[in-house]
C-alpha cells in the first residue's frame, strides 16, 4: 500500500511511543527498541509499506546526517581523560568479537558447516558493512540461501541482544547506585551536573544572545565537517600504504567531539541545548529499524536453523570471552557482557538501552550523571571497537574465506 508523509510519520512515532510506554511499565526490563523492532517487524508483515522510513524523511540523507551529529554530540558528553581510560573496554569489546569467531569456527563448523559459519560470523560482529560484503560473497559463490543468512544474522541479532543488554545494565547500575549513596562497600562521590560542565577550557564562553540554535548547530557541523576531512586523509593515507582496511569517520567524529568540547568550541549537551536531540534520535531509529524490511516471514522459515545455531553458538562464545577478558581487567561480569554485546546492535541502540536502564533506577539528577558518566563511555566505546572497527575488517577477511 502507498502511504502520505504524515501517515508514515504517524504509524513510526506511535511504534516508538509503544515501545517506551512497555519499557516504562516494565522499568526497562523489555526495552523500548526491543518492542518498537517487533512492530516495525509486524507492520512491515502487515499494513507497512517497504518505503513507510524514506517516506517519513527519515531514510537517507537524513539518516546519515543525523548518525553524524549524534555521534559527535555523543563526544562533547566526555572528556579526554575518560576516552582514553577506557582501553580496558577497547580490550573486552574486541575479546567478545574473537569470541564469536572461535566459537562459530570450532563449534559452529562442526555442528553448521563451514560456508554457514564464514557468511554468519562477520554480521555477528554488528557491522551492516560486514553484512553486506558476506551477501555478496555468497552471491558471487551462488549461495542465494547464505546471502539472506548474512542479512537475517545482521537484522535478527538485536532481538537477543537488547534484552539480555536491558537487564544487565539495570544490574551495573543498581551496584554502581549502591556504591554512590554509601549503602554498598564503598561511597564514591559525584559531581554535580553543573560543577562538571564547568571546567577551564581553551576558548572563552560565546555570548548567550549569540549562542543561539543555529549557532550551535553551525559549530557542531563544522566539528562534524573536520571529522570527516580527517578520516578521508587518514584512510586515503591506509590505502597507500596498502593497510587492507579503514577507520570509520564516526569514529574520528566522537574524537573530534571530545576535543572541541574540551577546548570549549563546542557546547556540551550541544543537541539537548539547541533541542534538535529528540528529532535526530527518532530520524536515526526509524533508520536502523527500515533494515527489518527484508526479513519476510518466509525467508526466516527458510534459514531458521542456520540463523538460531550462528547467533546462539557466536553469543555463547561472546559471553564466555567477555567475562574472562572482563575478570582479569577487573571489569564486573554485567558491565564486561554488556560492553561485548554492543557488537549484536551498536549505535544508536546501545546509548537508548543505557539511558532507558538509568532512567528506570533514579529520578535524581545527580544519580543520574554518576551514571551516564560510568557507562555511557564503555557502551559507546564498545560499540564503535565491535560494529564499526572490528566487523569491517573482520567482513573482509571473511569475503574471501568462502570456497
Amino acid at each position: 500500500m502507498k502511504m502520505d508523509l504524515i501517515t508514515a510519520v504517524l504509524c513510526i512515532l506511535a511504534a516508538m511511543v509503544a515501545g517506551e510506554i512497555v519499557s516504562m511499565k516494565t522499568k526497562a526490563f523489555v526495552p523500548s527498541v526491543f518492542v518498537t523492532a517487533v512492530l516495525f517487524l509486524i507492520g512491515y508483515w502487515t499494513f507497512f509499506p517497504q518505503d513507510i522510513v524514506s517516506t517519513a524523511a527519515f531514510g537517507q540523507p537524513f539518516a546519515g546526517l543525523a548518525m553524524y551529529f549524534l555521534i559527535t554530540h555523543m563526544g562533547s558528553l566526555m572528556n579526554i581523560k575518560e576516552l582514553l581510560s577506557q582501553w580496558k573496554t577497547v580490550i573486552i569489546s574486541i575479546a567478545g568479537v574473537f569470541g564469536i569467531l572461535v566459537a562459530l569456527l570450532t563449534v559452529g563448523r562442526a555442528v553448521l558447516g563451514y560456508d554457514t559459519v564464514v557468511v554468519g560470523a562477520p554480521p555477528l560482529t554488528g557491522g551492516i558493512v560486514a553484512a553486506v560484503l558476506m551477501q555478496e560473497a555468497a552471491r558471487e559463490k551462488g549461495l542465494e540461501m547464505l546471502s539472506v543468512l548474512a542479512i537475517l544474522v545482521y537484522v535478527a541479532q538485536g532481538f537477543v541482544g537488547y534484552p539480555i543488554t536491558a537487564i544487565l545494565l539495570k544490574k551495573e547500575g543498581k551496584d554502581l547506585l549502591k556504591k554512590y549513596t554509601g549503602t554498598g562497600d564503598k561511597k564514591i562521590s559525584g559531581k554535580n551536573s553543573e560543577e562538571k560542565y564547568t571546567e577551564k577550557r581553551l576558548l572563552p564562553q560565546m555570548p548567550k544572545q549569540y549562542n543561539t540554535t543555529y549557532m550551535m548547530l553551525l559549530k557542531l557541523a563544522f566539528t562534524a565537517f573536520l571529522a570527516a576531512k580527517c578520516a578521508e586523509i587518514f584512510n586515503n593515507l591506509l590505502k597507500s600504504m596498502k593497510a587492507g582496511f579503514s577507520i570509520h569517520a564516526l569514529v574520528f567524529c566522537l574524537i573530534f567531539g571530545v576535543i572541541f568540547a574540551e577546548i570549549g568550541f563546542l557546547d556540551r549537551k550541544v543537541l539537548n541545548k539547541s533541542e534538535s536531540f529528540g528529532l535526530t534520535i527518532l530520524a536515526l531509529m526509524a533508520f536502523i529499524f527500515d533494515g527489518l524490511k527484508n526479513a519476510t516471514p518466509q525467508m526466516l522459515l527458510q534459514v531458521a536453523g542456520p540463523l538460531f545455531g550462528v547467533i546462539f553458538i557466536g553469543v555463547i562464545g561472546l559471553v564466555i570471552f567477555s567475562v574472562i577478558s572482563g575478570k582479569l581487567l577487573k571489569e564486573s561480569i554485567p558491565m564486561s557482557i554488556s560492553i561485548a554485546m554492543n557488537a549484536l546492535y551498536g549505535f544508536p541502540p546501545n546509548f537508548v538501552l543505557t539511558e532507558e536502564a538509568i532512567r528506570s533506577l533514579t529520578d535524581d539528577e545527580d544519580e543520574k550523571e554518576y551514571l551516564t558518566q560510568i557507562m555511557m563511555p564503555k557502551m559507546l566505546v564498545g560499540g564503535f571497537t565491535s560494529v564499526t572497527i572490528a566487523s569491517v575488517i573482520i567482513g573482509g577477511v571473511f569475503a574471501g574465506m568462502l570456497k
